[in-house]
């Protein structure tokens, strides 16, 4: 199924559950603030929260570097 993910276009596995579309991105789902479709979602959500087709998610995690 197509998504946007910060802005682009992407492919998911229809039925995902976010946390295991964060994990497979490489995500540290404890470091990171995502929100579907403009709503904030909290982390004790990750596992029960379905991706959908047409989703838009942002993530937003902090990056090491200076």
């Amino acid at each position: 199924m197509k998504i946007k993910l910060n802005g682009e276009e992407r492919e998911a596995v229809t039925g995902q559950k976010l946390a295991d579309f964060l994990t497979e991105l490489n995500y540290d789902t404890g470091h990171c603030a995502t929100a579907i479709n403009g709503e904030f979602i909290t982390r004790s959500l990750y596992s029960e929260t379905t991706i959908q087709e047409n989703d838009e998610l942002e993530i937003v995690a902090p990056m090491q570097g200076g």
